[in-house]
């Protein structure tokens, strides 16, 4: 099966990639100087060109609360025009299978926990990352349009919860929570200081998942693709508070000292838990423990 991967040289790709199931699959992942996807032209010749089987739609601008909350027009532009590229270029050329890939972030910020599906546009969303919710969601009504209107084609959507692993992006302002913790942990204890600040009072609670597993999922996704529903939530279907995972990472690399919780800097929203019953359902769940994960991706980390 010939599988177009855009965002391959992200962090999704690249965990997607390296994972072992990979190999029963011949990837196109062309990296950003070989093609621009905001060239829909450019987008549409390669589609010609590679004639691919399937494509999954991971490529995006992605960043921590702090990177949303100073560019939200970046976040909101960069992946409206991708996703439209991607999405209408599939269905200009024919393509029939697609796997776009949204974000936890698109549900309303005032529902009940766990989030189910059918919460999408139902509510405001949290303000923090309005841009790149407003984008995702986008992308996911296109796939919805083109599947109903167009019976050829068949674009469907998976969610996944927040991701960390490998080949994250640990130093910078586009950090996510973990990698952006392992940084500040390690921080300190080579620093030899006794507190590392947090944001909030850590009491948000998070779902985090290994990005190892959402690879393996993307793979069984293809391979699964007709009986894979139209949205499907992807993650654990359990959280942690950000006090929890400050905590983990401690006792992965060995930091013995104090928190410093901030309540004056923002935190998002105050839980974001997603409804995992149709992927259960569906046959899958992750397998990487919290603390494995943090293992590994310290060790990804270590080696930069």
């Amino acid at each position: 099966m010939r599988v177009f991967l855009t965002g391959a040289s992200g962090m999704v790709g690249r965990n997607a990639k390296s994972h072992e199931n990979a190999r029963q699959f011949d990837i196109l992942g062309p990296t950003r100087q070989e093609l621009d996807l905001s060239d829909f032209e450019g987008v549409v010749k390669f589609l010609k060109k590679n004639k691919p089987d399937i494509i999954i739609h991971a490529a995006g601008k992605v960043g921590g609360i702090k990177a949303n909350i100073e560019d939200p027009y970046g976040f909101l532009i960069e992946n409206i025009t991708v996703g439209i590229n991607i999405i209408r270029a599939a269905k200009e050329c024919g393509v029939s299978r697609l796997i776009n890939l949204g974000s936890s972030c698109i549900y309303p910020n005032d529902r009940i926990i766990p989030l189910r599906e059918t919460e999408i546009l139902t509510g405001p969303l949290e303000p923090t990352n309005e841009g790149y919710a407003l984008s995702k969601i986008l992308a996911i009504r296109m796939c919805d349009y083109i599947s109903d209107q167009f019976s050829e084609l068949n674009f469907k959507s998976i969610i996944p919860c927040n991701i960390y692993g490998p080949f994250d992006k640990f130093r910078d302002d586009s950090a996510h929570l973990i990698p952006a913790i392992i940084h500040k942990v390690h921080q300190a204890v080579i620093s030899g200081n006794e507190t590392v600040k947090v944001w909030g009072d850590g009491s948000a609670r998070r779902e985090f998942m290994f990005a190892g597993d959402l690879g393996g999922f993307l793979w069984e996704a293809c391979n699964r693709f007709d009986s894979l529903p139209q949205i499907m939530n992807v993650g654990l279907g359990h959280d942690y508070t950000i006090k929890e995972y400050y905590e983990a990472v401690s006792s992965v690399i060995g930091f013995n000292g104090q928190f410093e919780f901030d309540p004056s800097q923002p935190t998002g929203m105050k839980r974001k838990l997603t409804c995992t019953k149709q992927s259960i359902k569906w046959g899958w769940t992750p397998n990487t423990e919290l603390i494995q994960g943090i293992k590994q991706t310290y060790e990804y980390y270590k080696s930069l």
